[in-house]
């Protein structure tokens, strides 16, 4: 039986079972309707109160200033339109990067076709804002910055501290996308000057389908979802009561052991990196070599398809995913490898392994016994490596 291993914690994790366990009753015995005043309903909304301070207490926040939604995308979705419209007669500027998530990207688009004007800052070869060149884009009229905590894909950290100074000092809010940041770094709202702040359930072995933004007080927002008095009147819709529940449990669970998490974590990525840097010629580490999420991996491999080695590795019994977006039928490679100058056909051949709670030292030497021969059996079958069989490409 082939071996299995599981390398693309960055698109989803499993479920922790203590999550499961925490979340098992509000689907059976505990199914109350939280906005209900019987004991029923009184019992899913201190259910619902106790996630929230768990969340809270996570962030630094208070736990008026959390609100629980479908996804870290909609999560993205309400912090930037909202802020857009409620501030409209403030102005109509937004700053993000070139980086971002597309539901962040996708979003700044769509405002765009409504008046809005959007800078998308470059970032350089390690994927990293440059805060001078943040400083030049603030104009009269900018109502919002948005910057990632830490890339999805190459797993590049944001000097989110400096960005929500500069925001702070201008009077302009600034959103931050912490989907893949949370739980694998430390985030405090207040000592960062985080004015919004979006995180998914799925990412830190909770459950898919759960969200959260915060909202710190004070701040001028349009109401995401218009209809009962759920989330005090801001998204209206009856709550994912164990989903509400399970993420609290995720979130409590990620802090308690982040410590152990980063230390060891960082220890197997740097292992896997070093391991294919001297197993695997022509190999390119994408993003930054030091300020990167403890658990990510993301190097582009020349003379091959990304496509190809995440089949072979599929084969092998092992997950992983790929900088080229062909899977998704374009045939365009990743717009965050494009923008820190990686040349389409580098791009293309792009991996990300992404470690998870349950990645153990066997699986990362499993992965280093694999690729190369992977890599190897790939090139052979490759017209552009037999052009530089025992040359030196400059990657």
């Amino acid at each position: 039986m082939t071996r299995r291993v599981y390398l693309d914690n960055a698109a989803t994790t499993p479920v922790h079972p203590k999550v499961l366990e925490e979340m098992l009753p509000y689907f059976t015995e505990r199914f109350g309707n939280p906005s209900s005043i019987h004991s029923f309903g009184r019992e899913a909304k201190q259910a619902i109160d106790k996630a929230r301070e768990q969340v809270a207490k996570a962030l630094g926040a208070r736990t008026d200033e959390i609100f629980f939604t479908g996804s870290g995308t909609e999560a993205d979705n309400w912090a930037i339109k909202g802020i857009a419209y409620a501030n409209r007669e403030k102005g109509n500027h937004i700053i993000t990067t070139r980086i971002e998530h597309h539901a962040v990207l996708h979003t700044c688009e769509y405002l765009e076709q409504d008046g809005f004007e959007v800078t998308y800052l470059d970032v350089d070869e390690y994927g990293m804002v440059d805060t001078d060149k943040l400083k030049s884009a603030i104009k009269d009229t900018t109502i919002l910055i948005t910057v990632m905590f830490a890339n999805n894909e190459i797993g590049t950290i944001q000097p989110v501290e400096e960005i929500g100074e500069i925001a702070k000092e201008r009077g302009i809010y600034f959103h931050t996308d912490a989907v893949q940041a949370f739980g694998n770094v430390p985030i405090d709202v207040n000592k960062m000057n985080i004015d919004l702040l979006s995180m998914s359930g799925h990412k830190i072995m909770g459950p898919k389908g759960i969200g959260v933004l915060y909202i710190r007080k004070g701040v001028k927002i349009h109401n995401l979802i218009h209809g009962g008095a759920q989330e005090r009147k801001r998204r209206a819709g009856t709550e994912n009561l164990a989903y509400v529940v399970g993420l609290g449990k995720a979130v409590e669970l990620a802090v308690e052991n982040l410590d152990n998490h980063i230390h060891r974590l960082s220890g197997l990525r740097d292992r896997l990196i070093a391991g294919i840097m001297e197993r695997i010629d022509f190999v390119k580490l994408n993003g930054h070599p030091e300020k990167r999420l403890p658990n990510n991996v993301n190097v582009s491999i020349e003379f091959v398809e990304g496509e190809s080695l995440l089949l072979s590795l599929d084969m092998a019994g092992i997950a992983a995913s790929s900088g080229s977006a062909c899977t998704s039928g374009s045939l365009d490679p990743s717009h965050v490898l494009l923008a820190i100058g990686l040349p389409h056909e580098t791009a293309h051949g792009s991996l990300r392994f992404s470690l998870g709670d349950g990645t153990t030292e066997e699986d990362i030497e499993y992965v280093l016994e694999q690729l190369p021969p992977i890599v190897d059996r790939l090139r052979a079958m490759s017209p552009l490596f037999s052009q530089y069989k025992g040359g030196k490409v400059n990657v």
